[in-house]
This record gives C-alpha cells, structure tokens and sequence, in this order.
C-alpha cells in the first residue's frame, strides 16, 4: 500500500535537523550566523513511492557531489548543500538570471517506514536520485511473544 508523502522546504521544519544544516554549512565553508538555516535556493524536489522504495529526486545540475549532504534521521530526510554562481566571462555581462544558486536545504518527511542503512544517492544529468528501500513497520501491530519453560531470571 502507498502512503502519502510531505515535501517540507527548510527553514519552517528546520527543528530537529538545526544541527545538521549548520554542520553541512560550515564543512561547506560558509558561516553560521543567525541566517545560517536559511536556504538561498530552492531546487524543485520529486517525492514518489515504489512498490520497493521511496524515490526522491532533486534538481541540482552543475552541483558537484561534494557540494551536497545527505542525512536521514528519525521519519525525515534532509537534502543540503551548495550550488555555485555560474560566473560571466571577464568580457561579458548577464542580461538575465533566473538560475538560482547558493545554499539549499530541503526537507522531506517520509509517512512510511525506510531502510536507511540501504538507502542509496547518485547524482548524475543534474539530477539528485536518493532510493530509500521500504520496510514493513510492524509498530502498532500485535505480535504474541512465545513462553519457553525454564529458570527464572534474576
């Protein structure tokens, strides 16, 4: 059965992930002040489920790997990094930029239990693919816990 799924945009849920946005921003060398939280740019996410797996896909193109952290924790994934400004040549001069660029922080909130330890992220063609296997959650589910004769324990 598919569930459905909550793309969230950082800073609004940063809560529990504060920690890890100003980490990832300080090993990408940028500062950790009061605005530190706040993504510069806003690249487009894709959330979709698989009977195998949670998909989610973000535009990051130009984006080299090392500008981008992946973190799964708790029922929620966080995407954050740094795209770079794509600089004019010394004789030219932009008309135009609709092309955002800077820091990025997106939540996703996961509605159904994911394997982490089997979750996988390529990036290629610009695109951010991160695969999150399912599992099948068995909390809220009763389960008979069988009773073996023997000594008790002290």
């Amino acid at each position: 059965m598919r569930s459905r799924m909550q793309a969230v945009v950082l800073p609004s849920e940063v809560g529990e992930f504060a920690e890890e946005v100003r980490r990832i921003f300080l090993e990408l060398g940028r500062s950790s002040g009061a605005d530190a939280l706040a993504g510069e740019c806003v690249p487009p996410v894709d959330v979709y489920e698989t009977d195998e797996s949670l998909e989610v896909a973000i535009d990051l193109p130009g984006v080299d790997p090392q500008s981008v952290r992946v973190v799964v924790k708790g029922g929620a994934i966080l995407i954050a990094g740094e795209k770079i400004p794509r600089r004019g040549r010394g004789d030219s001069s932009f008309h135009l930029v609709e092309r955002g660029f800077g820091r990025f922080a997106r939540l996703v909130r996961l509605t159904t239990a994911c394997d982490a330890g089997r979750a996988r992220a390529v990036l290629a063609a610009g695109e951010l693919r991160v695969t999150l296997p399912k599992i099948v959650d068995r909390r809220g589910q009763t389960m008979q816990i069988p009773i073996t004769a023997g000594r008790p324990v002290a």
